[in-house]
């Protein structure tokens, strides 16, 4: 054969062969992705979400002092929501994939008590403190700067909650650090800066700090006037001086942390320090983490165990009034547990109606079903009645010298502490519900949503605690209960169905005797009234009317009972804008 022939045939036989591999691959072809929605990503998490812009113009435009600043600062929520929905996604999934690691020694033996996280962490943390996260409202030439803030973090905890605890413990930590002059010469200017330095040196070799917290023991919990910890002073007794510190502390979140604040017994009853994990000279202090907690969430950020062994701290405030002093502190971190709480439940619903938006089920999207329409937007009504109660807060803490402002305050913050949190439980799991099958699949936020969901509900104080503060409140300071319901009383003659609850709750605060068994359906009445309150004045009417018929007349135990008449579409589209 020649070889002419010989290459005929060849190219016959290749010719034959792909033939055959087509035919091949048309059978091994076994079906074409349809109905399946795409990820909710590359998208600005502050322009998508009309109701949060609604809220932030309400309480925004009403203290600024000009339209120019009103436009700066929602530029501000603008760009924070751009990084929210495009980089600061994919580096909240990274940081709950690869969670923090404990080495308490380097490889040649030497303690060095570090904790690393992905560097994805790092970034969150960077681009959080770059925008003012930690310090913004302690910035004097900010209009409205704690609403801004709470909207930066509303949107920052859906990217990812646990770098959340770090940047409000060094926010909460400003006005504890206020009261001692000598250390918050030294320390507040770092607190303010916004550079995040992760290294593991000390304090004064750094541009910028985060602080944090410590006060609760294995022996009490909550109850912190049972701590042991105790603190002897190395020189002179009192506020600004240095201590000597032994103990331990059963809950130390955020250990890389510059410096915590603590409670521990001092001579004179219990008192508040500020204790550096790095000596003014330079050397280590006896400040040692004993492990990380293994937690169902929250896992970006490590919280641990840890041991002081004559660690070295400084004494804020009056001696013997530790719980006074840094209480404020306490206070603003509730506050981000209802800004926090809030956030999941955006998060949830937005996935939820993002994916029901291109899913289909018996020849309709899954937002045209009827039932599914109601469950959805019961699931933005909770969504938006948590977080005007949120951001009716920040109002408040942007005008702290108004007396009834502080006053409402006081008894709101753990007010909302208490509903807002505890409805976050069942209403990530029910957004979840939406998404079906995908919803519970890791590579999906869903599962960290639902896992997140009762934290906030137990740190800085579980719900019985709020009750008690609530009636402590009430008993100590009267004057906080008339301002809370001159606040109600502002809604009163809107709608009949607020009116009949509004007198109803007048009546519950006068059985004393019974106050504190009672306290939770007290305290979830003057919740529910409150945010229908805000809700009928400055809300979407679509969304109050839907409140108020399914949370003041036909409660019931699920969402996606809202009675037929409702909205639903309307309150659906006015979620999310995309």
């Amino acid at each position: 054969m020649t070889s002419q022939a010989i290459d005929s045939q060849v190219n016959t036989n290749e010719v034959h062969q792909e033939k055959d591999f087509s035919e091949f691959r048309k059978y091994a072809e076994t079906h074409e992705v349809l109905n399946q929605a795409t990820p909710l990503e590359n998208y600005n998490a502050y322009s998508s979400d009309p109701i949060l812009g609604h809220w932030f113009r309400t309480f925004s435009q009403s203290l600024a002092k000009a339209n120019h600043a009103f436009d700066s600062n929602e530029k501000k929520c603008w760009e924070y929501g751009k990084c929210v929905g495009h980089e600061l996604q994919s580096a909240g999934f990274l940081a709950n994939k690869y969670i923090p690691e404990f080495l308490s020694h380097d490889r040649y033996g030497h303690r060095i008590d570090q904790v690393n996280y992905h560097p994805a962490y790092h970034q969150l943390m960077a681009t959080a403190i770059k925008h003012g996260h930690h310090c913004l409202p302690w910035q004097s030439n900010y209009v409205n700067a704690h609403l801004i803030r709470a909207a930066i973090a509303y949107l920052h905890t859906q990217a990812d909650p646990g770098s959340g605890c770090p940047l409000t413990m060094t926010f909460a930590a400003v006005p504890t650090l206020k009261k001692q002059p000598n250390i918050a010469a030294e320390w507040l200017p770092k607190v303010y800066a916004q550079h995040y330095d992760p290294d593991n040196k000390p304090f004064f070799m750094k541009k910028g700090v985060t602080i944090g917290m410590a006060m609760t023991e294995k022996q009490g919990g909550s109850d912190v006037r049972a701590n042991t910890t105790t603190a002897k002073p190395l020189s002179k007794r009192g506020p600004g001086e240095p201590y000597d510190i032994v103990g331990h502390k059963w809950f130390c979140s955020a250990p890389m942390s510059d410096a915590f604040l603590v409670l521990a017994q001092s001579k004179g009853g219990l008192s508040c320090f500020l204790m550096p994990r790095w000596c003014p000279e330079g050397e280590k202090n006896q400040f040692f983490i004993q492990r990380l907690k293994n937690k169902m969430g929250n896992l970006s950020n490590a919280s641990s165990e840890v041991e002081f062994r004559g660690a070295l701290a400084w004494m804020i405030g009056e001696e013997g009034r530790g719980v006074n002093t840094i209480i404020d502190m306490v206070s603003l971190t509730r506050f981000d547990c209802i800004m926090g709480s809030s956030a999941l439940m955006r998060q949830g619903v937005a996935q939820a109606i993002h994916y029901a938006r291109q899913r289909k089920a018996f020849g309709k999207l899954l937002v045209e079903q009827p039932l599914m329409s109601n469950v959805l937007a019961d699931l933005v009504i909770e969504s938006e009645a948590s977080l005007a109660l949120g951001m009716r807060l920040a109002f408040a803490l942007d005008q702290p010298e108004d007396a009834e402002q502080q006053m409402f305050i006081r008894l709101v913050t753990a007010l909302g502490k208490y509903w807002v949190c505890k409805r976050a439980v069942q209403h990530t799991y029910e957004a979840m519900e939406c998404i079906g099958g995908m919803g519970v699949v890791e590579e999906t936020v869903m599962p960290r949503l639902y896992r997140e969901a009762p934290v906030n509900a137990i740190w800085e104080g579980s719900g019985n605690i709020q009750c008690l503060d609530i009636l402590r409140a009430m008993n100590k300071q009267p004057e906080v209960l008339d301002v809370f319901m001159q606040n109600l009383s502002q809604a009163k003659g809107s709608d009949l169905r607020f009116d009949k609850l509004l007198t109803k709750l007048k009546t519950q605060f006068k059985d004393v005797q019974h106050a504190e068994f009672n306290a939770r359906r007290i305290v979830e009445q003057m919740a529910i009234l409150l945010q229908a309150s805000l809700l009928l004045q400055y809300g979407n009417s679509d969304v109050a009317d839907a409140f108020l018929n399914s949370r003041l007349t036909e409660a019931s135990h699920q969402y996606g009972t809202l009675p037929y008449g409702v909205n639903a579409k309307g309150i659906i589209d006015s979620a999310l804008s995309l």
